[in-house]
């Protein structure tokens, strides 16, 4: 049986397949999506992908392209005008492929990405798979920080379940701060209508975006399982 750190190798290293020379990649953030990174970075070493651009969705990616040698590579959103393929990671996924993402902060970057991917793959492991969202993690709420209490109320209000402002406990004391410079609401419910709840939860004033992605923006979704095989969803 592998542990899931293992996994995460596996898997991303199956994601490669999906990535060609002449591609402009969207590169998702978070610990499985680095794992895809690392390995992207020794095929663009080796040759093996040529003329490839990389569109990051978070600070975490531009600092990780620095440390890897490759961030003569990297392009701003505004500086591309399209993105062929993105890879990125999910903290949940339903049988449904729908997702809970943003787990690390980087949310809007993510679904900005990810959605105007001409295709979307999604890499996890086992472990993320759940009958519904919200099942192992909260949903996070990226909201402007001045408006963060009046917002949370309106979401218990009109969709239920329990609000909490994320707060740090190491390092810098306090909300947690987006690269985009707002704050993260962690709202604790499960989801039965993903894309109904994606849809009401944008149209409360004060919200930025909420880290359900709908299924219909997923093109496909990369399982690895702890005997070693990957499946697609």
């Amino acid at each position: 049986m592998l542990s899931q750190d293992e996994m995460k190798r596996i898997v991303a290293r199956y994601a490669l397949s999906f990535v060609e020379s002449d591609q402009v990649i969207g590169v998702g953030t978070g610990s499985t999506a680095m794992e895809f990174l690392k390995l992207l970075a020794d095929c663009i070493k080796r040759g093996e992908l040529r003329n490839v651009l990389l569109v990051p969705t978070s600070s975490e990616v531009e600092y990780m392209c620095h440390v890897l040698g490759i961030a003569d590579l990297l392009r701003q959103p505004w500086q591309i005008d399209r993105i062929d393929v993105a890879i990125d990671g999910a903290d949940e996924v339903d049988p449904e492929k729908n997702l809970n993402k943003g787990g690390g902060g980087a949310l809007t970057g993510e679904k900005i990405i990810d959605y105007n991917a001409e295709e979307f793959i999604v890499i996890v492991d086992e472990t993320k798979l759940v009958d519904k969202l919200g099942r192992k993690h909260p949903i996070p709420i990226e909201v402007i920080p001045r408006y963060w209490r009046l917002v949370a109320s309106r979401v218990v209000s009109q969709l239920g379940g329990e609000v909490k402002l994320r707060i740090l406990e190491r390092g810098k004391r306090g909300p947690l701060v987006t690269d985009n410079g707002n704050y993260l609401l962690d709202w604790f419910k499960l989801v039965d209508e993903p894309e109904i709840a994606e849809k009401r939860t944008k149209e409360i004033p004060g919200v930025v975006e909420v880290g359900i992605f709908s299924r219909e923006h997923v093109h496909k979704v990369l399982v690895a399982c702890s005997d070693g095989k990957v499946i697609e969803m």
